[in-house]
């Protein structure tokens, strides 16, 4: 301050010399205080400090779980801490004020933030290992994908240093955001619930690492080839930014080499990548280790065996982690250090031999609604390089539409090139849309079980005769059709496992002859002028009687075939039948003619050449023409078909739900309410008849006879005397009871009278236990008596009063009232 004020003071004075003048009130402001102004003045300095250090200035973290965080429902391990787990706080503080000692130039551990409830808790404490309900988050990528799409990353509140808070993943499951240590507790938990060696790492990462920034790397739902990643723009804090991320070492759950998870984006990386720039320590459930080896090359040389106690430095010795064999020279190069080297860290015995808490945390639940709903209110958005990510919920669309990614030319993401959008729960099976912005071109995939068995759809306009590929699934289809292809004069189908070894069918067709205003296959199909048919080889024929190919060519009236090729040889066999008219200019009907059939046989047979052989062979290739070409109009029927089911199908997009969600399913969900509602209608009526003490004397009328007045007089008259009555025989038998247990009483003092003198001491035991319990039942019966001489009045009042009341006899009786 003094150094600051001298430095003004010099500019003023050089100020003055160039001539500025100073207002007054500034003047005084730069003189000293005069004396009876200085007490006046450094009173209200100092109620102007005490006014400001009242004013907190929270960081986000701690604002945002003041405001949103209701800490009187968290049960009281969220409190308090219990004597163990205070031991183990003060065993972490050596730990960590002897770590600093030997350590001065690392930072401070991250050993026991603040919980929601403001009490310090140890990290390893605030693991909580379970093993989710779900078969879906059994394995690493599920589980980890499920904590990056349900969380939403909040940043740390300085970028360069760990956390002061650190959140049960319970709380951090019910709010569904957090940062990277919330989210690496979550996800640790249910890794190591599940089985693997999982451990929380706190470190330094990059900066697109730690800030979740995506946008210089490519989508991995993306199918274009991995481009080369832009350079990193230079980062003031490279290598001070703080990070959490999850390790899991390899052996359990069959897990060949030990790897990173991000939490944020739920990837998987290389403990040598370059990302992860430096380690300070990590902990699972039971112990908590030190990094002590160098990180200048980041993680790269780093060993990760944890039973190694000159690289990674224990807090207890409760650990499941073996120490590393060493050899002769490295046991001389440990017995080198002093003795007070070898206990560094504090770790005396006692505190070595402390075992972990257990966790603090209450069993991590997630119910079926927060399960499917994955995304904080069911939505998310992830931005990459050149694409942007979506992700909803399932039926949050009724389209089914559960994630979209859009594909940008350039970085500004401004020029769409390419659109997929994955569908779930459709009744048309639709898994998966392609729409590539740039040609036009739409394709649609399909899971197995649609009407037509469709699984590709590939088109750029839903009218027919134009460009459009369809592949079906060939085992729902009887004809073995696996893939059509169709332009506006062409139609190509391909086969499999067809019992006539038939594999494709090119078909070309011309222009129609007549124009209309509608045209289709059913009022105007298009001519076929040229068929093909290609064929698979049939081991059960010759080669050269094997057709491989046939055409059919129709305006030329021609028919050609090409054979299988023989073994061992290089040329097949062929064959062309001319169709002429079926008569001569006389009129003579023409059969067969020499010139009607054109061969190459390679090795000519003789029955082959007689006219009756060629004859039977062309009539029969006429038939199959016929058949061939009434296969293509069914064809394109079919087309047709499929066109129209998936027009009404886009337009009604109607989604399955299963029989088990009530939620949804409105047929089940009215079902179970009308079950609901006729049991609780029989259950009234039983509660009725059980308290209807009318009920026995309506039973003596007549149905279907209207209640007189006379008989409503007469049914309260009754069901009066009956509950007079039955006061009367309860009270009776009250009394009978109590007179016979006195009686016995009497008869039994009498008895001891008697035989007082010859009793033994256990008959005497015997007779003061019976007269103990004798004496306990007379005076309850007793009491009971009392009790209902005073009660059966009100008892008989209340019933008379309900019968005015009862609606079905207040009518009659209000004049009796």
């Amino acid at each position: 301050m003094e150094v600051l004020r001298e430095k003004v003071e010099e500019e003023e004075a050089a100020e003055r010399e160039e001539g500025v003048e100073y207002p007054p009130r500034l003047e005084k402001m730069t003189k000293p205080p005069r004396k009876e102004t200085a007490t006046l003045t450094q009173e209200m300095l100092r109620e102007m400090e005490q006014k400001l250090a009242e004013i907190e200035v929270p960081t986000p973290g701690e604002a945002l779980e003041k405001d949103t965080i209701d800490i009187s429902t968290l049960p009281l391990s969220y409190k308090t801490n219990t004597p163990k787990e205070e031991q183990l706080l003060q065993v972490a503080d050596n730990f960590s004020s002897q770590y600093s000692h030997l350590c001065p130039d690392r930072v401070p551990l991250l050993l026991h933030p603040l919980n929601e409830c403001q009490v310090p808790k140890f990290v390893s404490t605030t693991l909580r290992p379970t093993l989710m309900s779900y078969s879906d988050l059994y394995n690493w990528d599920s589980c980890a994908q499920f904590v990056s799409d349900f969380l939403t990353m909040v940043p740390l509140p300085d970028p360069i240093k760990p956390p002061t808070h650190l959140h049960s993943p319970t709380t951090v499951l019910k709010q569904q955001k957090g940062n990277c240590f919330d989210f690496s507790t979550l996800l640790c938990s249910m890794l190591i619930g599940s089985g693997y060696d999982a451990y929380c790492v706190s470190g330094y990462a990059s900066r697109d690492l730690c800030a979740m920034d995506l946008t210089r790397e490519l989508c991995p739902l993306t199918t274009k080839a991995k481009e080369e990643v832009e350079k990193m723009a230079p980062d003031p804090l490279h290598g001070l930014r703080v990070h959490a991320w999850v390790l899991v070492l390899s052996g359990k759950r069959e897990v060949p080499e030990s790897f990173f998870i991000d939490p944020f984006t739920a990837r998987s990386y290389s403990t040598q990548d370059e990302h992860f720039l430096g380690i300070e320590s990590l902990w699972n459930h039971k112990n908590y280790w030190v990094n002590m080896q160098d990180c200048w090359n980041g993680c790269k040389n780093l060993v990760f065996d944890l039973g190694d106690a000159v690289k990674w430095e224990y807090l207890l010795l409760g650990t499941d982690k073996p120490y590393l064999s060493m050899s002769d020279e490295e046991e001389e190069g440990v017995n080198d250090y002093d003795d007070d080297d070898v206990g560094n860290l504090g770790k005396e015995d006692e505190e070595k031999g402390f075992d972990m808490p257990h966790s603090w945390v209450e069993q991590i639940e997630i119910s079926p609604e927060a399960f499917e709903s994955r995304c904080p209110n069911g939505q998310k958005i992830i931005q990459y390089k050149k694409a942007k990510l979506e992700k909803w919920a399932p039926y949050l669309h009724s389209n089914g539409l559960v994630c979209c990614l859009s594909i940008y030319r350039d970085l500004e993401c401004t020029d769409l090139l390419e659109i997929k959008q994955w569908y779930q729960n459709r009744e048309d099976r639709l898994e998966l849309r392609h729409i590539n912005q740039e040609t036009g071109l739409n394709v649609d995939y399909f899971k197995p079980g649609h009407p037509q068995a469709l699984r590709v759809h590939a088109y750029k306009s839903m009218l027919p005769e134009n460009d459009r590929v369809m592949e079906f699934y060939e085992s729902a289809r009887v004809d073995g059709l696996i893939k059509r292809e169709e332009t506006p004069t062409t139609m190509d189908e391909y086969f499999l496992g067809r019992a006539d070894f038939l594999s494709s069918r090119h078909v070309k067709f011309g222009p129609r002859v007549k124009k209309l205003a509608l045209n289709s296959p059913e009022s105007n199909p298009r001519p076929v002028v040229k068929i093909t048919e290609r064929f698979s080889r049939n081991p059960k024929k010759p080669a050269d009687e094997d057709v491989a190919e046939r055409t059919f060519l129709m305006v030329e009236e021609r028919i050609q075939l090409r054979y299988h090729c023989r073994d061992e040889h290089i040329t097949a066999s062929k064959r062309e039948f001319l169709r002429r008219t079926e008569v001569d200019s006389k009129g003579n009907k023409i059969i067969m003619t020499p010139d009607m059939c054109i061969s190459f046989e390679v090795e000519p047979m003789e029955h082959t050449k007689k006219l009756l052989y060629q004859f039977e062979t062309m009539m029969q290739l006429k038939s199959e023409e016929k058949q061939c070409r009434h296969q293509a109009w069914e064809s394109e029927l079919e087309v047709l078909e499929i066109l129209k089911l998936r027009e009404e199908e886009e337009e009604a997009h109607t989604l399955t739900i299963s029989i088990y969600d009530t939620k949804r399913n409105e047929k089940s969900k009215e079902y179970r309410e009308a079950m609901e509602r006729v049991m609780h209608e029989e259950h009234m009526r039983q509660m009725e008849t059980q308290l209807d003490y009318l009920a026995p004397f309506l039973a003596q009328l007549p149905a279907s006879e209207k209640l007189t007045r006379w008989q409503a007089v007469r049914l309260k008259d009754e069901c009066l005397s009956d509950f007079k009555q039955r006061l009367i025989d309860k009270a009776n038998l009250i009394q009978a009871r109590f007179e016979k247990e006195t009686q016995e009483l009497q008869k039994k003092q009498q008895w001891y009278q008697e035989n007082q003198l010859t009793l033994t001491s256990e008959d005497e035991d015997l007779y003061l236990s019976y007269c103990s319990q004798a004496m306990f039942r007379i005076r309850i019966l007793e009491q009971r008596l009392n009790r209902h001489k005073e009660l059966a009045p009100l008892k008989y009042l209340a019933l008379e009063e309900k019968l005015y009341k009862d609606p079905r006899l207040m009518e009659f009786l209000k004049v009796f009232a």
